[in-house]
């Protein structure tokens, strides 16, 4: 029932988010704040108390938005998973990135009726998409700045960035050069990606994701600079020598319609969506009550 209710769930929310509202932006700044307001709705329905770290943008207010589930043994200790809401310019983004908001209001569902040792903070990132992608006025670089000099104690940070797309067919995975040499050619499992210095707790999500689904995963800890594995919300907490990583399909080493005004609701496999999900609730669960 777990599984159904999630994959019912994530394509309500992807529906209306990629469909209902559509492309969102500071373009687009009516539906930027549509969807601002539907997280914030979602979360207030869960029991959250929502949080609001809002700054204007080109003459538009801009928000990321938080929730934190209190731990009750190492509480100071953070698990922040987060995904940025807006989408790029002419396209209504569906895999990039209502899969991730969705899998994000999912595990804050999840969550609420768990106990963990560290809290855990759900955030939602605004402006992750160009312009303002690797600059300064990227919504989780400047909640990364702010979470910095506050001192937050944040163990790992997860970015949820394009999870819905997989293919079962040969060769329908890409990877940089050589990469192909050591993963699998075909679009069926879920990626974690770190740089070198997150390489340890990367590997303990791994063992963890493994131990509670057999969904396929794939992980790696490499150069930021390859393309793709510093291409998103992660990035700004590297700079800020925090630990984090992205969970992934791959975006554009397998999904065609990257960047497109083809990213639409339909695209998706929300029944496998849901598998990682529950993967994820289970494996973050569980590193949330250890020594991270």
């Amino acid at each position: 029932m777990q599984l159904e209710t999630l994959e019912q769930n994530l394509r309500q929310h992807v529906y209306y988010l990629a469909d209902q509202i559509g492309e969102r932006n500071v373009q687009h700044p009516a539906a930027l704040h549509a969807a601002q307001a539907y997280i914030s709705q979602i979360w207030r329905d869960q029991g959250y108390d929502v949080e609001e770290q809002t700054f204007m943008e080109q003459g538009i207010p801009c928000a990321n938005l938080e929730i934190t589930q209190r731990g009750n043994e190492q509480a100071e200790q953070l698990i922040l998973i987060g995904a940025h809401y807006d989408s790029v310019i002419g396209s209504p983004g569906a895999n990039d990135n209502g899969s991730g908001v969705a899998a994000l209001l999912e595990l804050s569902r999840l969550f609420r009726s768990s106990t963990t040792a560290m809290s855990l903070r759900f955030v939602a990132f605004v402006n992750e998409e160009p312009p303002y992608f690797f600059t300064r006025r990227q919504g989780s670089r400047i909640y990364a700045k702010a979470a910095h000099q506050r001192g937050d104690d944040i163990r790992l940070m997860l970015a949820l960035e394009m999870m819905g797309y997989y293919s079962d067919a040969p060769h329908s995975q890409t990877y940089p050069p050589l990469f192909r040499l050591f993963y699998p050619d075909t679009a069926n499992f879920i990626s974690l990606v770190s740089n070198l210095r997150s390489r340890r707790a990367m590997h303990k999500l791994a063992h963890a994701f493994k131990n509670s689904t057999d969904f396929p995963l794939q992980h790696i800890a490499t150069f930021s600079l390859i393309p793709g594995v510093a291409w998103s919300d992660h990035l700004s907490f590297w700079i800020h020598r925090y630990k984090a990583l992205m969970v992934t399909d791959t975006a554009f080493y397998r999904y065609p319609y990257y960047h497109t005004s083809e990213d639409t609701f339909e695209k998706l496999d929300y029944a496998r969506l849901a598998q990682v999900c529950e993967g994820l609730f289970k494996a973050i669960n569980l590193l949330a009550n250890s020594d991270l």
